[in-house]
């Protein structure tokens, strides 16, 4: 008897997320769920879509983002779904909207990279994931809970280490974060916030993470001359806990370390072998981040992309700004920056790496956000799998659906087979690719038609359908 569907994708190019080859196929989908995939001429559904010549995949899923206000304050997602994200990983670098209540204090650098006091406003992590299944975002989430966040939130001086009280406090946060759906917790040791904190506080804070097997995510202290010590303390981290290690936004930064990507991946793929280790990155020469005189002496050029004081220097230059208007760095502030750090080819090196996922590392609140923020999904498709040959198409799919499911733990998500989630996008692979560039950041992406999550349509015809079927992933058990 044919059988009726809810949705049919027809004669579509199936690239299903786990390198297998591709194949020619229908795809049905039933509820939140893939119910047939083959030849169902036989069959019907309430809506058919014609895939014909276009390649349908897993939705991809952003290894790295700061997307933890987005899904609130702009819950359409169409930085993230016009590429073909059908799940955001937030909560990175140490810096989580929750559990903070900031009353009449500032948010200090880099917390305020994805909101302002009035966003700190959870004083549980229950209560922003409550927040989050009561107003769903168009994605799902995979959330993390931060280091630094919980810093602010318990600490009285951030210059200096942790006490034994303080250590206390910020494991019941993680312990609390955890039951209410968090999938780990993240580091950003790179930053102030975070950089008094020695190993041991890192790792007493993080021990609620042992007993679930729950990751640990981490900016690490010095992606530059001290790399290597930077990845001995992550491993050290991830091997004292017992639990997986996720190196966010892995690269080596100033000209003088360029190139020292087949280091670091060396060491990775050794140590690998003895423990759990997963790392990201984002597609790009260029980093993005809070706005320091420092950071920008180290760069061989400085874009701004938000200044609190002056937002009229958004997208400038920064030796422009000086020359223009003799403002210096410390006047600008607090602001944010783009910094052109890496060498393409350590960038191609590590995405390149067969076990590197991919991460857009966005800031969806700067005025002018690097090009990352809606670039990323479709410049892996485009520029480096179609355009260099860096790997093939079923790879650069892999890299963004069924190995980040794994590696988070994400069941049922990353692949295209029956019974898995309806997770899905479907795009032209002969002309994919990003539209967004530093000079015009705010593009969506080239040749993404249709993208779906748990079974809902949420793009279509190059503009949001304003469905929001996301939900707050759980991290399966290990």
């Amino acid at each position: 008897m044919p059988a009726h569907y809810d949705l049919i994708l027809r004669n579509a190019t199936v690239i299903d997320g786990t390198r297998a080859p591709r194949f020619e196929a229908d795809v049905a989908v039933s509820g939140d769920r893939i119910a047939g995939i083959g030849s169902l001429s036989s069959s019907s559904a309430k809506t058919e879509i014609d895939a014909q010549g276009k390649v349908l995949s897993p939705g991809f899923i952003d290894a790295h983002t700061h997307d933890d206000r987005l899904m609130l304050s702009a819950p359409d997602m169409a930085p993230k779904v016009s590429q073909g994200v059908t799940t955001v990983v937030a909560g990175n670098c140490g810096v989580s909207l929750a559990p903070l209540l900031l009353g009449s204090r500032a948010a200090p650098p880099p917390l305020d990279l994805i909101g302002d006091t009035s966003w700190y406003r959870f004083d549980s992590f229950s209560a922003y994931v409550g927040e989050l299944e009561k107003k769903p975002a168009a994605t799902n989430a995979a959330l993390l809970v931060g280091h630094t966040t919980l810093r602010v939130a318990c600490m009285e001086n951030l210059e200096q280490g942790a006490s034994g009280s303080e250590i206390r406090k910020m494991q019941l946060h993680v312990e609390e974060a955890l039951e209410a759906g968090a999938m780990g917790c993240s580091t950003g040791l790179y930053y102030e916030p975070a950089r008094a904190a020695p190993t041991e506080e890192v790792i007493e804070v993080c021990r609620p993470l042992t007993a679930r097997r729950a990751l640990y995510c981490t900016h690490m202290r010095d992606e530059g001359a001290r790399v290597i010590d930077s990845l001995e303390e992550t491993f050290r981290i991830g091997r004292e806990l017992g639990v997986p290690v996720v190196i966010s936004h892995h690269k080596v930064v100033g000209k003088p370390n360029h190139g020292r990507s087949k280091e670091t991946l060396a060491l990775i793929a050794e140590r690998m072998k003895s423990q759990q280790i997963c790392l990201d990155c984002y597609p790009y020469e260029a980093s993005s981040t809070i706005l320091t005189a420092d950071r920008a002496a180290l760069a061989s050029k400085t874009l701004v992309t938000w200044s609190k004081p002056h937002p009229e220097v958004a997208g400038m230059d920064l030796n422009e700004i000086r020359t223009r208007t003799n403002l210096s760095v410390e006047q600008l502030l607090p602001a944010g920056a783009i910094y052109f750090m890496m060498d393409e080819a350590d960038v191609q090196r590590v995405l390149a790496f067969e076990h590197t996922m991919v991460g857009s590392d966005g800031l969806p609140h700067d005025a002018a956000p690097h090009p990352r923020l809606w670039g990323t999904f479709a410049r892996v498709l485009g520029h480096y799998s179609r355009g260099l040959g860096l790997f093939p198409l079923e790879t650069a799919v892999h890299k963004m659906t069924g190995l980040t499911a794994k590696s988070f733990g994400l069941e049922g998500r990353g692949v295209i087979r029956e019974g898995a989630c309806a997770d899905l996008c479907m795009f032209d692979a002969g002309i994919v690719d990003e539209a967004a560039t530093f000079a015009r950041p705010i593009q969506p992406a080239r040749g993404i038609e249709t993208v779906i999550v748990n079974g809902a349509v949420i793009w279509r015809d190059g503009k949001p359908t304003g469905e929001r079927p996301g939900r707050v992933l759980r991290r399966a058990p290990a």
